[in-house]
């Protein structure tokens, strides 16, 4: 499984290749490592590399998947960006109104129900679609009142990142 890893700004793309034992082969972007690695305590592992051996501290932070790492030498902030995370950003992201007449599956899922069709009135937050990702579900709600125009997919549908589910169109007032 491929983890983006941002250490102190820093963003590396992180993927375990193999492990046997203590033994662990991992890629970080482009270069492959070869490391000996044991968890010695809580938050405590012990790395040997090319001979080398490295004590490494992990304290967690406040934030979910954020981390304070230190070594003998340097102390570094991290931040462990997996699939979940990607998923809790994209969706927060989604709260801020923009693109508020569509709905775009912020991640690879399956439609589980679209309780509404092409024409009916919606009002602000009328759920449009449902959708299971990472076995949990997600209602998608209208952040304008208006009308569905269009639905892209169908119940039973699997869906990819970033593809439009449903257009709303917005209520215009004829005075």
């Amino acid at each position: 499984m491929a983890l983006e890893i941002n250490i102190d700004g820093r963003s590396a793309q992180v993927t375990e290749l193999k492990r046997d034992g203590n033994l662990v082969t991992i890629q970080v972007d482009d270069e492959v490592y070869e490391l000996d690695a044991l968890k010695v305590g809580e938050g405590i592992y012990s790395m040997i590399y090319k001979g080398k051996s490295y004590n490494i501290e992990m304290i967690e932070s406040a934030s979910p998947r954020h981390y304070t790492v230190n070594s003998f030498h340097n102390s570094y902030e991290v931040e462990v960006i997996d699939a979940q995370t990607r998923y809790r950003i994209s969706r927060s992201k989604g709260d801020s109104g923009d693109a508020g007449n569509t709905i775009v599956s912020p991640m690879p899922g399956k439609v589980v129900k679209i309780p509404v069709k092409v024409g009916d009135p919606v009002a602000i937050g009328q759920t449009l679609i449902i959708v299971s990702a990472m076995k949990m579900e997600s209602e998608f709600k209208a952040k304008i009142t208006g009308f569905v125009k269009s639905i892209h997919v169908a119940e039973g549908d699997t869906i990819d990142a970033n593809k439009v589910l449903v257009v709303v169109e917005e209520e215009t007032r004829v005075d």
